[in-house]
């Protein structure tokens, strides 16, 4: 009985263990669940209070009813070499550039267009009108072109940002029909500036893009990039994708990297098309010195980078202002400079004959020249590697640019190119584009240039087999694929 008894006290501690143990988890379910439910009321409390995200969606709102009225969706139909009959079809975007009517998208996007369908937010439909006896009036150089549409009291031109310089983290929004889906919006920021994504062009033109993180894919290209304010900062035309982080402008989905034409570029352009058709750039008169290495170069005294002259042309703008080589070019005109393809374009986004402020690294301090602009020559846009790029797009390789009896060789064609199916083969000679007889790569693609082939357009190529067989020639039309 004793020994029974001196068990009791350890069995009710034990039992107590017990009850603790089972009821313990329970108790502290309820204690984090009154816990949850208080947070739960606390920010209820403040999303009813405190409405910056109904302000910032109210905002975002706003920026798509100002946009989305002005921008277009683009319906694109081409037609073959011939004439005859429509062989293609592709989508993409615009946005209304003024109140006369004119429209504004990229030069890929309409290359090669017979007939263009624009549609508007409000579903109605127009066809484009012809400017200059054409279905649209682009630069291929930096990819843009301009369309026209009747005017209406429905057109709704675009606010633009003109003047004001786009800067890294800033939010921008971006519209277009991505994958057909007409009049979409996504959001992101500016990610970079200045950049110049190699494959971005079929050839060798003109850039200094605005890289953002916002979704585009494609149909977004030619759709306008805007700010808080829904003013146009730039247009969309090219991504980053898994495949191709260089850029391409026709194929991939989003990586997270898009470009787009600063709305600089875009309005010296595009005002010039609608004045007389044609674009002249500015010109310095600055040599890369053959691509030996990268020019730009780090300043410590000013804490920031320029870019070093590797050479002067004689008798050109900038020898004229007093600019030499071996000189560091940190500011052209207001903007900064950090690498050649950047300089280039700004250059090239000013006029001949205007006066322009370049400030420059010499011996240990800034000098301070005004650099009258010349004419960009137009023969600087149509050489190797402009030829190159263009025409390994149509499909010819060039097996090291040969010439033969004075004409240029077709080094190869690519299996199921555009090339190969209009006739070309390899060890060709060619004897002349359209009525142009040529003799060099250089003069080739002049010549195809000058006659619309990188708007698409076909072109005559007059060919021989061999270098004996010249007396017996062909004709084949070529044009570089949509």
């Amino acid at each position: 009985m004793r020994r029974f008894v001196s068990f009791g006290p350890a069995l009710v501690v034990l039992l107590t263990v017990v009850a603790v143990l089972l009821g313990a988890p329970a108790a502290v379910r309820r204690i984090d669940a009154a816990r949850t439910s208080a947070r739960i009321v606390l920010a209820q409390a403040t999303l009813r209070d405190d409405d910056i995200l109904e302000r910032l969606n109210h905002a975002v709102r706003a920026v798509a009813d100002t946009v989305r009225p002005s921008v277009v969706h683009l319906d694109v139909l081409g037609t073959r070499g011939d004439g005859r009959s429509f062989a293609g079809r592709s989508t993409g975007s615009g946005w209304v550039y003024d109140a006369q009517g004119y429209i504004v998208t990229n030069a890929h996007v309409v290359r090669g267009a017979s007939r263009i369908s624009v549609e508007f937010a409000n579903g109605r439909t127009v066809e484009a009108e012809r400017i200059r006896g054409e279905s649209f009036v682009a630069d291929p150089f930096t990819d843009i072109a301009i369309i026209k549409v009747p005017r209406d009291d429905d057109l709704f031109p675009l606010r633009r940002a003109s003047g004001v310089m786009p800067r890294q983290g800033e939010r921008v929004f971006v519209f277009g029909s991505p994958f057909g889906f007409k009049f979409s919006m996504s959001e992101g920021i500016i990610s970079g500036l200045g950049r110049d994504p190699s494959t971005a062009n079929d050839f060798e033109g003109f850039t200094n893009f605005i890289q953002t993180d916002a979704a585009v894919n494609p149909g977004n290209s030619g759709g306008p990039l805007v700010d808080i304010r829904g003013r146009v900062v730039g247009m969309n035309v090219a991504i980053a994708t898994g495949r191709d982080n260089q850029g391409t402008v026709a194929e991939g989905q989003s990586a997270g990297i898009s470009f787009a034409i600063p709305l600089g570029t875009i309005e010296f352009v595009v005002d010039q098309l609608i004045e007389n058709g044609t674009v002249r750039r500015g010109f310095m008169g600055l040599s890369a010195g053959g691509g030996r290495g990268d020019p730009t170069r780090y300043i410590p005294e000013l804490k920031r980078a320029g870019v070093r002259v590797p050479d002067v042309q004689r008798d050109g703008p900038a020898e004229a202002a007093g600019v030499r080589r071996g000189d560091i070019i940190t500011e052209i005109a207001g903007h900064s400079i950090v690498s050649w393809e950047m300089l280039r374009s700004v250059v090239t986004s000013l006029k001949p004959r205007q006066a322009v402020p370049v400030r420059l690294w010499r011996d240990g301090s800034e000098v301070d020249v005004t650099v009258t602009l010349g004419e960009y020559p137009q023969q600087s846009q149509l050489e190797i590697p402009s030829a190159g790029r263009a025409l390994t797009t149509f499909g010819i390789r060039f097996g090291f640019f040969r010439t033969d009896a004075g004409k240029p060789i077709v080094g190869g064609i690519e299996t199921g190119s555009a090339a190969e199916r209009a006739g070309l083969k390899e060890g060709q000679l060619i004897l002349k584009v359209g009525e142009r007889a040529v003799g060099t790569w250089n003069e080739v693609f002049a010549a195809a240039a000058e006659q619309g082939l990188l708007l698409g357009k076909p072109v005559d190529f007059e060919v021989a087999e061999t270098a004996e067989q010249q007396s017996s020639v062909k004709s084949v039309r070529v044009r570089v694929p949509r």
